[in-house]
């Protein structure tokens, strides 16, 4: 599937064939191009839990008030950030020119540490661009996903196991669709939401297709 197509195709499913499972192969695959979305000084501060056990799928699922697709999907990926990504730098820049590292790891801690809110800010803006390529990759391997906020993080960084340094921001849900997806509600116009040069000059002007 090409990339365009991937991006038009791609819904929010709710319906899985819960007797489906990704194999470790697909999981892998999907895992290796969420890791390839961008983060602010190649700090990757995030975390991913795949859940593919049925009874900890289940609990997710009384977590975000029963939503189905959240014991129903093939994997049930639990989206952390990292609110210390700032650290470990050794590992994350062990690939880049000394002079970059240099400066890189002057800059990162200073940029960084102590700044709880931007840290939390830069978590989420992480997480949201690797949830996209799971998306994306998602659909391009014949899958169909579901991102979701809709659960109690609390319970669910219980369920999962994780810290306080490692939030769920986003759960991501991928399988195989039973139904699809219900058709769109309606995009606004590109008119409404962009501006060129100044924000409210509407001067891009078109409809979005919805197809």
């Amino acid at each position: 599937m090409e990339l365009l197509e991937a991006i038009r195709a791609r819904r929010a499913v709710k319906n899985y064939d819960p007797d489906h499972r990704l194999t470790e192969d697909e999981l892998r695959h999907l895992l290796s191009h969420a890791v390839l979305a961008p983060s602010s000084f190649n700090m990757q501060n995030w975390h991913f839990v795949v859940v593919t056990d049925k009874d900890v799928q289940t609990q997710i699922c009384a977590a975000g008030w029963n939503q189905a697709q959240l014991k129903e999907a093939s994997a049930t990926i639990v989206l952390c950030g990292d609110l210390q990504g700032y650290t470990g730098l050794d590992r994350k820049l062990r690939n880049a020119p000394e002079d970059i590292q240099k400066m890189f790891g002057g800059m990162i801690p200073g940029f960084y540490e102590g700044k709880e809110e931007m840290c939390h800010d830069e978590a989420i803006r992480s997480i949201s661009l690797a949830a996209q390529n799971i998306m994306l990759v998602a659909k391009e391997m014949g899958y169909d996903s579901c991102p979701m906020i809709g659960y109690d993080a609390q319970k669910v960084a219980e369920i999962v196991g994780t810290d306080d340094r490692h939030p769920p921001f986003m759960i991501v849900c991928v399988g195989k669709a039973l139904q699809p997806a219900r058709p769109r509600m309606g995009l606004l116009s590109l008119e409404e939401v962009v501006s060129i040069d100044r924000f409210g000059n509407h001067a891009l002007k078109g409809e979005v297709d919805e197809s």
